[in-house]
């Protein structure tokens, strides 16, 4: 029993050491993977240039009802951006498939006389007109790897249009190819460094660089800008192949509102739609979470020819078909800025909190142990014919030893006499009783009690 509890202690004290080492190393890292119950919902509305929220017709939208009109004409807009990415199948512990159903719709619109209007949205199956409140809606899909969470190639693809009865959703989708960016979700342990960032309107990567370190709402962020290059939307292909609906439009030179040298009011002219934005994300660098996000996107309509044979009106001709800069919702950052800081109070806990408490206890533990452990042993080293300590009861009182004379000098005794002999001494009892009969060499008298 001596040696079991020390052995004891110290195997409990060992396992917590051995546990404090392995959390760090093993389980911390089995929590830096893509949440396979990723939920992120953002709702974003149009402001200003500058950010405030004061305008009422922050966007400029061309008027897609003015295409059947003798005049192209675009509208003062305000503009939301909904977006809610899930996980879906294929998903396991190596890859998480993403599914991100954005909308952009018409809150507000006003006309150049100055009429305000709240368009509708039709329901779903009913047929949409050009006054319909929708004005993009798209279904992304991406599988990430579920510690890099960047794109793994397994699932990339762009959903353009809605399902049709029976249908395949392959046959109304396209395959994005070479897709690297991150978009809805950073790596772990965001470094200040440029980062690919996928810009889904042009289908292609960017440059997110790193601009510097913002605090919003008591949460560390790292900010990122990502510009957009100029892109022909027209070469962005639909699910049949063609240029989609809207990305190219051939009009009269009239209808487009283009006059000048070269040319005439009934010309033809082919213009293509093109895309350029500049993106901004927050991200909190630990998790790669990302906490508030901005897009200063610009759309518009130019000739594809720009050489010196096309007339100099029609090259510089610019008419804005969607120009608004998009920032999340006051509730979208505090929703993100909650999720980051738990995901971060969860890896402290895992990685330093429960490690230290782990390997205090294991060091006490260990102690105790050693100190049980030698006690033992030293009292185990005591010889065994080592003389018991007698401890003498409490009421013993003192004694006194009475020595024999030495022997007496030779001749100084009778012959035959024992030398050692003498005449007895009587030597009265302190209690006042009796001698003893007997006579002996030394004698033991006990003292008498105080009185």
């Amino acid at each position: 029993m001596k040696r079991f509890v020390p052995a004891v202690l110290a195997f409990f004290g060992a396992a917590c050491i051995a546990a404090a080492i392995a959390i760090p190393l093993y389980l911390v890292p089995q929590l830096k993977v893509v949440p396979l119950d990723l939920d992120i919902t953002s709702d974003a509305t149009t402001v200003a240039a500058d950010g405030s929220t004061g305008e009422r017709f922050p966007a400029v939208i061309f008027d897609r009802c003015s295409v059947s009109e003798n005049r192209a004409r675009t509208l003062d807009a305000s503009l939301k951006q909904q977006r809610r990415s899930i996980i879906t199948e294929p998903s396991d512990s190596r890859q998480a498939s993403l599914q991100s159903a954005q909308t952009v719709l018409i809150e507000r619109l006003r006309d150049a006389e100055g009429v305000e209007t709240e368009p509708t949205v039709a329901g779903a199956g009913d047929t949409r007109t050009c006054e319909d409140g929708l004005l993009t809606a798209t279904i992304d899909r991406v599988s990430v790897n579920r510690k890099t969470s960047a794109p793994n190639g397994a699932v990339s693809s762009l959903q353009l249009e809605a399902v049709p009865e029976g249908g395949n959703v392959n046959d109304v989708s396209v395959a994005l190819d070479n897709r690297t960016g991150y978009q809805y979700k950073f790596g772990f342990d965001v470094q200040k460094r440029d980062y690919p960032y996928y810009d889904l309107n042009t289908r292609q990567d960017c440059a997110a660089k790193f601009e510097g370190e913002e605090t919003i709402d008591g949460v560390k962020t790292y900010h990122f800008v990502c510009d957009v290059p100029e892109t022909d939307l027209s070469n962005l292909p639909n699910a049949q192949g063609e240029a989609a609906l809207g990305t190219m439009l051939t009009m009269p030179a009239r209808w487009w509102g283009i006059t000048g040298r070269g040319v005439r009011a009934n010309d033809p002219i082919t213009m293509h739609r093109y895309a350029a934005a500049t993106r901004h994300v927050w991200v909190e660098p630990t998790t790669g979470t990302i906490v508030d996000g901005r897009e200063d996107q610009h759309q518009y309509f130019k000739s594809p020819d720009q050489s010196d044979a096309t007339p100099a009106p029609v090259r510089d001709f610019r008419m804005d078909a969607l120009k608004g800069t998009f920032k999340w919702t006051d509730a979208t950052v505090k929703n993100q800025t909650e999720k980051a800081s738990g995901y971060v109070d969860q890896l402290k806990v895992g990685g330093v909190w429960v490690p230290i408490i782990l390997g205090v206890v294991g060091a006490i533990l260990l102690i105790i142990a050693a100190l049980l452990f030698f006690r033992g042993r030293r009292n185990d080293t005591r010889p065994d014919d080592a003389p018991p300590v007698v401890t003498p009861p409490a009421d013993e009182r003192d004694t006194t030893l009475i020595k024999r004379d030495p022997p007496p000098a030779a001749g100084a005794t009778p012959a035959g006499a024992n030398p050692w002999e003498r005449p007895t001494e009587q030597i009265p009892r302190v209690d006042g009783g009796d001698p003893p009969a007997d006579d002996s060499a030394t004698r033991t008298f006990r003292k008498p009690p105080p009185e």
